[in-house]
């Protein structure tokens, strides 16, 4: 485990299942439901979305789907640092490996971790992260303070994700200060039918991911400092929207 992770385990302790037979029925319970999984590997370098296909108890083995691109699916291998994250009925999901084999399941090639001995379950509703649309993203205004003069300028970046305790954005260009405790103050959202939200952003971490398009830029997890009642209201009226719509494709999918 790296210490991003590490630390993450420390400050969600409370929500941490030890249970083997509990964590086995929550990973099932994800495999029967066929929810997607996002994995992570290399410190974040790499990063695909995959599902369970099986759970072996006797063996104490979760079975994953595997990914077709040969570099990616190395990559995997040979990472020691592996996060998957995922949802169940509205409940955020994560749980960990420090090793992913190569295996084959129905006759076709999977990825086989080890049963987890810890599993973060986190039923606080702030901490249910919603993807936002990569078409017509959202856009958040930063300023940045000079440090020789008064002045200051202004960046715009994208969201990734959002959640009723902060937002994920995208510094594509790498200009912001990532320094875990760093705060922005009066980052201007501009959520979809006019809605703006104000607030100060702390940074809680970063890592460079991968786009779809091959391109690495840098993630950086913010936290809601001191958020008014009002704008709290106004950022979880746009995740139900988002949820809403999620559904609406998933359900339009499976008719």
């Amino acid at each position: 485990m790296d210490a991003l992770q590490d630390k993450l385990s420390q400050d969600l302790a409370p929500y941490q299942v030890h249970s083997r037979r509990e964590i086995t029925a929550l990973l099932r319970n994800i495999c029967d439901q066929k929810q997607l999984i996002n994995l992570t590997a290399n410190r974040g370098n790499v990063s695909i979305v995959t599902a369970i296909l099986a759970i072996d108890e006797v063996a104490g083995n979760v079975i994953i789907d595997a990914t077709n691109q040969l570099g990616v699916k190395q990559n995997i291998i040979d990472s020691d640092s592996i996060a998957f994250e995922t949802a169940l009925e509205q409940i955020r999901i994560l749980f960990f490996a420090t090793r992913v084999e190569s295996c084959l399941y129905a006759e076709l090639p999977a990825f086989r971790i080890t049963l987890p001995q810890t599993l973060i379950r986190l039923q606080r509703r702030e901490y249910y992260r919603v993807p936002t649309p990569l078409v017509m993203p959202v856009s958040c205004s930063i300023t940045i303070p000079q440090a020789s003069t008064s002045e200051h300028h202004s960046i715009n970046v994208v969201l990734q994700n959002v959640s009723g305790g902060g937002i994920a954005i995208i510094d594509e260009h790498g200009v912001l200060d990532q320094t875990v405790g760093r705060v922005y103050r009066d980052c201007r959202i501009d959520l979809p039918g006019g809605t703006l939200v104000v607030a100060s952003l702390e940074i809680r971490n970063a890592h460079e991911v991968r786009l779809h398009n091959g391109k690495h830029v840098r993630r950086l997890g913010c936290l809601f400092v001191d958020l008014p009642h009002a704008m709290l209201a106004a950022v979880q009226r746009y995740i139900t929207k988002l949820e809403r719509e999620q559904n609406a494709r998933t359900a339009g999918r499976m008719s």
